[in-house]
């Protein structure tokens, strides 16, 4: 509890330094998503507590959300892979973040394989491979990085293939 109480922390001040340091329409966008995420964790409480009657059910249920909650969250490189990939350059996947990631899923892999805890070790497990992926990816490309620096580099914005601008723009 305490190490979940210290991140909820951190994200909420890191929240609230995005928020003020960033434009309108920035701040528009992140006050509607925590809204919603407001909104859906508020009627996820109540459902389970309305309708899951035993500890079992309710921790099957918030485990499970949890755990896809984590995966989607070792899923989030992913776009950085796809343009280290496409680019040939690791600029935009910096192996710092890359090799604590791998450590962090790593640690609390170990953890979950000692308590035998499923929910802890299935998001984690997969952002180990993924971690380790990102360090395989880092290997191949990092000597190529410097050959891109002439070229106009192409990156996503937003979640739609055809929306693409140069980084210049972004």
């Amino acid at each position: 509890m305490t190490i979940s109480g210290a991140g909820v922390a951190i994200e909420v001040v890191f929240l609230f330094v995005f928020f003020f340091c960033s434009e309108k329409r920035k701040r528009f966008k992140l006050g509607v998503t925590i809204l919603v995420e407001v909104i859906f964790f508020a009627a996820l409480v109540a459902l389970v507590i309305t309708l899951a009657h035993t500890w079992e059910t309710r921790s099957a249920i918030v485990g499970g959300i949890a755990a896809l909650a984590s995966i989607v969250m070792y899923a989030s490189p992913l776009a950085s892979m796809k343009l280290v990939i496409t680019t040939k350059s690791v600029e935009y996947m910096p192996l710092s973040l890359s090799v604590c990631s791998l450590v962090n899923s790593l640690c609390w892999s170990l953890y979950a394989l000692m308590r035998m805890e499923i929910f802890i070790l299935a998001p984690n497990g997969i952002g180990v491979l993924l971690g380790l992926l990102q360090i395989v990816l880092y290997a191949k490309y990092y000597k190529s990085s410097n050959c891109v620096e002439g070229k106009q580099v192409l990156v996503e914005v937003g979640f739609t293939q055809g929306n693409k601008k140069p980084i210049s723009e972004a």
